[in-house]
């Protein structure tokens, strides 16, 4: 695939990274509205009852969900960085590592928390998204994504202390969403490179060389720098 091409698809798939952010965030907002106007009801019907059977389906409902404005401002700017940065390689993809991260941070904080608190809050998903594009280029071999993790760990370091126990904050919805993350950027990862690889070819002797192995060299180097992004 030409680099022309290759450019394309990108700037396309980060275009709907954009849209994606701005509706799911839409969403949270006019969800907050009708929360905020019946009492943040629905926060206590629907978000993730722990240790109760029925506050299973809370897993899908409640990062949707908040307690105060200030709640879903705090976790805003953050889900849209993050939730960005982690759709714009694909989109498809990034359904995929966002059902993973739900699940995973529903589960843990259903299992760990105090029986029948009830936990509401994108921000498992918040978390989630911060551990896997702080991974995804170490697992994708693309030397922008090492880059862009290196930076938003340096950036949102103070992120870190959310994963540690603290009174009135969910914290276990965090720290399982992160390892949701991390692991979502190693089963999601780029799988090109074992794809394409064929077996290893028959050694010729150490001074024997095909006529083709000079361009055959040269494709391999050209592979291995579109492997990790450059």
């Amino acid at each position: 695939m030409s680099d022309g091409r290759t450019a394309e698809i990108m700037i396309a798939e980060a275009r709907k990274a954009f849209w994606v952010m701005v509706g799911f965030l839409g969403l949270i907002w006019i969800v907050q509205i009708v929360n905020w106007a019946a009492g943040y009801g629905l926060s206590y019907s629907y978000g993730i009852r722990s240790w109760q059977l029925d506050g299973l389906p809370g897993i899908v409902s409640a990062p949707f969900l908040h307690w105060s404005w200030e709640h879903i401002e705090g976790n805003s700017g953050p889900l849209f960085i993050f939730g960005f940065l982690a759709a714009y390689r694909g989109v498809k993809k990034f359904f995929g590592v966002t059902a993973l991260i739900a699940v995973t941070s529903g589960l843990g904080a259903w299992f760990t928390a105090a029986p029948s608190t009830v936990g509401a809050g994108a921000s498992g998903l918040v978390f989630g998204y911060f551990g896997y594009i702080l991974v995804r280029g170490a697992f994708d071999r693309h030397l922008i994504d090492i880059v862009i993790g290196v930076v938003m760990g340096l950036c949102f370091a103070y992120q870190f202390t959310g994963l540690l126990p603290a009174e009135g904050i969910g914290w276990q919805a965090h720290l399982f969403g992160f390892v949701g993350g991390i692991a979502g950027g190693y089963l999601f990862r780029d799988r090109r490179a074992v794809a394409s690889s064929g077996p290893p070819a028959a050694s010729r002797g150490r001074d024997s060389a095909s006529p083709g192995s000079t361009g055959d060299s040269r494709s391999a180097l050209l592979k291995e720098i579109e492997d990790l992004g450059l």
